[in-house]
């Protein structure tokens, strides 16, 4: 997810000229055409689609309508311009929400700040920009927060580890980056990180350089790690070909009874897939610490306790009318049971009467 300023060019972050807040949660607004503000990349046909929505559970209908992801293993980028301002001497706050209500396995929830003069129907992934922050999900390994800054045309990110969100709510995601180089990430308006740039970021040369006198061994091998020759495969190493599709969904009309209990279908193994479902909202672009903080309590702040609601009541739902589906499928399995059994018995005395009559 990326937006686009206009003006200006930074040193390590875009220079600009404070303005009022920016228009925030543009999309949840349904007067404004959200199509003509937010542009689509064009660099690849197969770039993934965004629409507006509140998505499958909300804290209301209309504010936390925003843009989602709609297709699975795809990438996205859009982009949206905005007027020029001057961080130069001011604190620069950058501050969006995401939520990632598929529980999303792998996929990226940052945003990027860019130059004026990106083009924005070519907006790419290795596109030049000035800022990037946000959370990046993969794997159980990746769950961490991005805040890399480009200085000098090379981009540096931040040192210290900050962990991301990863249970499915809408969460707020500020960075602060003041005049006097120090800084703070803040996610639901609590900080989890801060610092000075100078010390988490790489941006002046290392006090210590290597020798340049040293040469390389001739026989110096350059790989940091290599296969282990004797390593072999352990006999339980699971690794299927196929596996469960949890994100689809048991059709409307499935008759348990008529057609059996259904299960979720099997597809390729892509071992992290991207899934479908990010909603970004309340984009806003300050120099006003405290606006920004009221402001994420004023939206985020306000939907997140209805949500969470919302989803438990959904949960709970769901629980019930699989509890009722399973209980049929059992009273349906032991009718067919005891209707076999008498004809079992039907047939047993049929034989019985036979072989009387026969003696």
């Amino acid at each position: 997810m990326q937006r686009a300023p206009r003006g200006g060019r930074p040193s390590s972050a875009p220079r600009t000229e404070r303005t009022p807040p920016l228009p925030t949660a543009l999309p949840s607004v349904p007067a404004f055409n959200w199509q003509k503000r937010w542009i689509n990349s064009e660099y690849k046909a197969d770039l993934g689609k965004f629409k507006l929505t509140a998505g499958k559970f909300y804290g209301d209908p209309v504010r936390d309508k925003g843009l989602q992801t709609s297709e699975n293993s795809k990438f996205y980028a859009i982009s949206s311009r905005f007027k020029p301002f001057s961080n130069k001497g001011k604190t620069l706050v950058i501050q969006y929400t995401v939520k990632h209500e598929q529980k999303i396995d792998c996929g990226g929830g940052y945003v990027k700040i860019f130059s004026s003069d990106l083009d924005q129907k070519n907006l790419r992934g290795d596109s030049h920009y000035y800022i990037m922050f946000g959370p990046d999900i993969c794997g159980s390994e990746t769950k961490k927060v991005h805040v890399i800054l480009n200085y000098k045309n090379k981009p540096h990110p931040i040192k210290k580890p900050i962990r991301c969100k990863v249970d499915g709510y809408t969460h707020l995601y500020t960075l602060i980056i003041r005049p006097d180089q120090t800084y703070e990430v803040k996610i639901d308006n609590e900080v989890v990180a801060s610092g000075n740039l100078e010390d988490d970021l790489d941006f002046l040369p290392p006090r210590k350089i290597n020798d340049p006198t040293v040469r390389k061994p001739a026989d110096w091998d350059d790989r940091i790690q290599i296969d282990d020759p004797n390593d072999i495969k352990p006999e339980d190493w699971d690794e299927p070909e196929y596996i469960m599709d949890t994100s689809a969904e048991k059709p409307e009309g499935w008759d348990d009874a008529a057609n059996g209990e259904w299960h979720y279908p099997m597809v390729k193994n892509p071992l992290y897939r991207v899934r479908a479902g990010t909603i970004f909202d309340n984009f806003l672009i300050t120099d006003d610490e405290v606006y920004a903080e009221d402001f994420g309590d004023e939206t985020w702040g306000e939907t997140k306790g209805p949500e969470k609601e919302m989803n438990i009541k959904q949960t709970e739902e769901e629980q019930e009318r699989e509890r009722v589906t399973e209980e049929k499928y059992l009273e349906q399995r032991f009718k067919k049971k005891l209707e076999r059994k008498k004809e079992s018995g039907k047939v047993r005395a049929v034989r019985n009467t036979i072989e009387k009559e026969e003696l």
